[in-house]
């Protein structure tokens, strides 16, 4: 079976570089990646430190600290700290279907400011928290935040980056993402030393530094020359702000591509009833597919229980938080950044490739030694800890260099405009070592047959890719009958 594995674009190439303004622009954008990221990394942090576990989930803090002979894998089973953790995920989910809309109708711009003003809020809130209710809702505020954030920030850096370096700057959000969580546990880890026990306080509320700074800078943020030409019809306007960002008079090109796609984009009032399709086949399989096998990689328990897993094989509590410092923060976010300088060169395929076997052997290897040394109420040796450590620490630089910022990258440049906000919301809303080694095996395999190559394709000639691929070709070469039917009816 012949697979292609890059597809060439026919006609002239758009013009433009790489702009300061542009890079300053998708900085600031991106700190809805800083805010994710610090979001996840603080709770998981502050969830094992001593005195916020007495003051929120007293169970768990005596089963950590008086039973012994409950199993090491039932010491924070626990519905409150689920309802804690898994919170801000649920919120997100919801939210991410009504930031579709707003994205749509006002434009990326809008569902940024939308979502600083909610991580700001839910900041705020979290560190003032003096009850279970509290929290919780902290954590909803944070959840509403992440599905505006998410469901925007990545079309929006998609959209203002030249074809050429478009996967190096939308590798961006995960590289703000694993900033955050960096800073996350570098705080967890100074805070947690000091004196009466309210340090956890501190890193709640410090999230507002990144939420302020995406809120004001939102104000100043221009929107893509997309969105005007969507929601405005301003061509002049539009214009102007593509020889902004591409530096260079001559946009023509492009400007006539965005136009054309604008256009075909606002003869569709259903977007969600559009992508169901048959054209749109493959971009709504990728849309769930992706970051579903993103999800199930296993990256969000390891970066919310890596405390709780070193504290599980015998590290102390500052050690445990030290090490998910090293793990999550270093590896991770140095990873992401080898990501963004490689992609373009390479492809996504290959990176996808890579990392998901250098994550398949090391959740295997994992698992192995859990299920070998520790068991319910066993202890691991130092030199075994110290392998867990390395082999998280593999696993994390896989997850960095491939489904981490690619997750996010290939479902925000593969979808016409006239689906576009639909296929990203979308994309948003979809024994534990041993379980997602599996899944790993099959979502590579996955990437190896149907997702084909992306990088340097102009993203209004996406549709390119899909009627050159040697299966989706077949949905997507002519008109299904639901698309003929769709006509009919003015859809």
């Amino acid at each position: 079976m012949a697979i292609p594995m890059g597809i060439t674009v026919e006609g002239g190439e758009y013009n433009g570089r790489v702009t300061l303004f542009v890079v300053l622009s998708c900085m600031m954008a991106a700190m809805g990646g800083v805010l994710f990221g610090y979001d996840i990394g603080i709770a998981g942090g502050v969830s094992s430190m001593g005195p916020f576990l007495k003051e929120f989930f007293p169970d768990i803090y005596r089963k950590m600290n008086e039973d012994t002979k409950i199993s090491n894998y039932c010491k924070f089973d626990s519905q409150v700290l689920t309802t804690f953790t898994s919170s801000m995920y649920i919120a997100g989910l919801v939210a991410t279907v009504f930031a579709s809309s707003v994205t749509k109708a006002f434009g990326r711009k809008t569902s940024i400011l939308a979502g600083g003003a909610s991580f700001l809020a839910g900041s705020a809130l979290g560190g003032a928290a003096f009850n279970i209710y509290m929290l919780i809702f902290s954590r909803v505020l944070l959840g509403i935040g992440v599905g505006f954030a998410n469901q925007s920030v990545p079309l929006y850096l998609s959209e203002m980056a030249p074809p050429k370096y478009r996967g190096a700057i939308n590798n961006g959000f995960q590289f703000s993402i694993g900033i955050g969580g960096l800073a996350a546990n570098l705080i967890n880890f100074g805070t947690q030393k000091i004196q009466g026990g309210w340090g956890w306080r501190v890193s709640l509320a410090l999230a507002a530094v990144p939420a302020s700074i995406l809120l004001l800078g939102a104000l100043f943020l221009p929107d893509t020359p997309n969105s005007l030409i969507q929601n405005s019809n301003n061509h002049d306007k539009a214009k102007a702000l593509l020889q902004r960002i591409r530096g260079t008079d001559d946009v023509q090109a492009e400007l006539d591509d965005l136009i054309k796609a604008s256009s075909v984009s606002k003869t569709i009032n259903h977007p969600f009833m559009k992508i169901l399709q048959t054209k749109y086949r493959p971009q709504l399989v990728m849309a769930i597919a992706i970051p579903f096998f993103q999800q199930v990689t296993g990256i969000n328990v390891i970066a919310f229980y890596s405390p709780i897993l070193f504290r599980t094989i015998g590290l102390g509590e500052s050690a445990s938080l030290l090490a998910a410092a090293i793990t999550g923060g270093i590896m991770g976010t140095s990873s992401t950044f080898i990501s963004m300088l490689i992609v373009d060169k390479f492809g996504r395929r290959a990176l996808f490739m890579v990392g998901g076997i250098l994550m398949f052997v090391s959740q295997i290897l994992v698992g192995a030694i859990m299920a070998a040394k520790l068991g319910d109420h066993g202890t691991v040796s130092k030199g075994d800890a110290i392998l867990v450590l390395i082999l998280v620490c593999v696993y994390v630089a896989g997850f960095g260099l491939s489904w981490g910022p690619l997750g996010w990258l290939v479902p925000s440049e593969i979808f016409q405009l006239e689906i576009r906000s639909a296929g990203q919301s979308i994309t948003v809303a979809a024994g534990l070592f041993f379980f997602f080694g599996g899944w790993l095996a099959v979502m590579t395999a996955f990437v190896y047959l149907l997702l084909p190559e992306t990088k340097n394709i102009p993203i209004e000639q996406m549709e390119k890719v899909w009627k050159n691929h040697w299966f989706w070709k077949r949905l997507v070469g002519e008109e299904g009958e639901d698309d003929k039917k769709s006509k009919i009816q003015g859809v």
